[in-house]
């Protein structure tokens, strides 16, 4: 890689760190060394096959994104066990003028999802993506999204007492 694709990768990854970090927080759970474990192997990835992305890829946040969502449904898979080493929930930026509570208690609700149903969440409702491509970053077909974000959703209600309106307010 030549020093000019290097400095432009490094201004990406400055540039893209902190969303990475946010997404990988909800991702999971509020576990923040795993979050940052799964934000350096992400950039870690993106950085060996920074030619090809700069080249050939139109968005490669969106790419980042998707690198990080598989990257972290592939240590799922690998995870022995289910513990959390921490208990502590990440302070984050956007939510701080908000009631620290409600924070922790919509954070304590996405951990209880499985994997998979917090991937789908955090990419359709966090990341703001369609179906179609939230199905491309998990690759299951867009049935699959809406089905697991069905039942994704229902699970939050259920967590939260049934009412995600006064949450969302």
């Amino acid at each position: 890689m030549g020093a000019a694709q290097e400095q432009e990768y490094l201004e990406f990854a400055s540039a893209r760190a902190g969303q990475l970090y946010r997404s990988a927080c909800l991702l999971t759970g509020g576990d923040t060394h795993r979050a940052e474990d799964l934000v350096q192997e992400t950039l870690g990835r993106m950085f060996v096959n920074w030619r090809k992305i700069s080249r050939g890829v139109d968005n490669p946040a969106g790419y980042a994104q998707t690198v990080l969502v598989r990257t972290f449904l592939t240590q799922q898979r690998r995870r022995s066990s289910t513990e959390r080493p921490t208990g502590e929930f990440p302070d984050l930026p956007e939510a701080r003028a908000g009631d620290p509570s409600l924070r922790i208690t919509l954070l304590g609700a996405l951990a209880g999802l499985a994997p998979k149903d917090r991937a789908v969440l955090v990419l359709r409702y966090w990341e703001d993506r369609s179906v179609a491509e939230t199905a491309g970053a998990m690759q299951v077909s867009e049935n699959a999204v809406r089905t697991r974000c069905v039942r994704a959703l229902e699970k939050l209600r259920s967590s939260l007492g049934g009412n995600l309106a006064e949450y969302a307010a």
